[in-house]
């Protein structure tokens, strides 16, 4: 049977026919119907949706950030006069300088409208634009955190892939236990341990790294570089352990559930390799959850780590951010607050639109 005898067998989407007459010259344009068009719609309305999304959570995040912040005790103002003896004709000033003295919902608005063209105002204890502070403070997170997430990324997808294929062997349950253990740990407390023990020093194990800070001052050229990632083992290695322990969790449970699927079957009858058979057709199947798992961790590579870097003083977002709260500095910790809320967002709303490029299923 030809296809041109069995409709079923026709094209629907090629080239355009003659006209109704027989005519090729009146032949129509091509036809935007069929499979494809149908799932580049609903793509895009999918892209649509997600998008739309975003746009709410970020105003969400900015009603969040406004109103949040002004529950926290202490007034501002006082807290910028160091505690010295201030008449209250100054304080009125200090609070007309800074818009305190209007109602909230008029602060509120005014507060919008300068977030909207990029502008989150001025630090009350830097007197500084807020934007000039966060930065200057980025880079220096980007540096932590941007390192530990291509370390712990790395470690945790290859080691999940090595427990999940060997599962139920020692060291299976040797590495799923520790990642057990340290995803459980708070990266504080662990932090304040890696001090204890390879800073200050316990035992026969001497002091050998930095407390804290970024650098030892006075260094220049390679000496420099040295002198920073000096600094930088012992806060990377907190940050790594925790996260290396959820990618390797996610990559395992992942890989386990394809591991008896019928491909694997069939690749293994087809006579590959078992080695082959992981790497080219289970690893990439598991990955698509630890994919969306790598673009929320991306997320908080801005975001950085509060806490850790406040353990070991890190001059990053994340003490900046600790520094605002200790007033409070509302202008500041509202921006910091939705840098790191917006960065997380946009990263969530990336793994979501590149998803169904990854999964037909998702999206259609």
């Amino acid at each position: 049977m030809t296809a041109d005898s069995n409709p079923a067998l026709l094209d629907t989407e090629g080239p355009p026919g003659p006209g109704a007459d027989g005519d090729p010259a009146k032949a129509g344009p091509a036809s935007a119907r069929g499979p494809r068009a149908r799932n580049t719609r609903a793509y895009l309305l999918y892209v649509a949706g997600k998008l739309g999304g975003a746009l709410v959570s970020l105003f969400a995040v900015l009603v969040t950030s406004f109103f949040l912040f002004r529950l926290i005790p202490g007034d501002p103002v006082k807290q910028m006069t160091g505690g010295k003896r201030v008449s209250a004709e100054q304080l009125a000033a200090m609070r007309k300088e800074f818009g305190l003295d209007k109602p909230v919902m008029a602060q509120f608005w005014d507060y919008t409208g300068k977030v909207l063209s990029g502008d989150f105002g001025t630090s009350y204890q830097f007197h500084a634009p807020v934007m000039e502070k966060i930065t200057e403070a980025l880079p220096a997170t980007l540096l932590l955190t941007g390192t530990a997430y291509v370390l712990y990324t790395l470690i945790g997808i290859w080691l999940g892939t090595r427990t999940a294929w060997r599962n139920g062997k020692l060291g299976d349950r040797l590495h799923t236990g520790l990642a057990l253990t340290l995803y459980s740990v708070p990266s504080f407390w662990l932090g304040l341990l890696l001090i204890i023990t390879f800073s200050v020093g316990i035992g026969p194990i001497p002091g050998m790294f930095p407390t804290g800070g970024l650098e030892s001052g006075g260094e220049t050229g390679l000496a420099y570089v040295i002198d920073v990632a000096h600094h930088m083992v012992l806060p990377v290695i907190t940050l790594v352990a925790v996260g290396y322990a959820q990618t390797l969790l996610v990559m395992r449970s992942s890989l386990l559930d394809e591991m008896g699927s019928d491909y694997l079957t069939t690749a293994r009858a087809k006579g590959l390799r078992d080695d082959l058979v992981r790497r080219r057709h289970a690893v990439p199947n598991a990955l698509l959850p630890t994919v969306t798992l790598m673009f929320v961790n991306l997320g908080t590579v801005v975001a950085g780590a509060i806490l850790v870097e406040t353990v070991f003083s890190w001059p990053g977002l994340g003490g900046l951010f600790y520094a605002a709260l200790s007033v409070p500095d509302l202008p500041l910790v509202q921006g910091l607050f939705f840098v790191f809320s917006a960065a997380v967002i946009l990263m969530n709303t990336l793994a979501d639109v590149i998803y169904p490029l990854l999964d037909p299923r998702v999206g259609r």
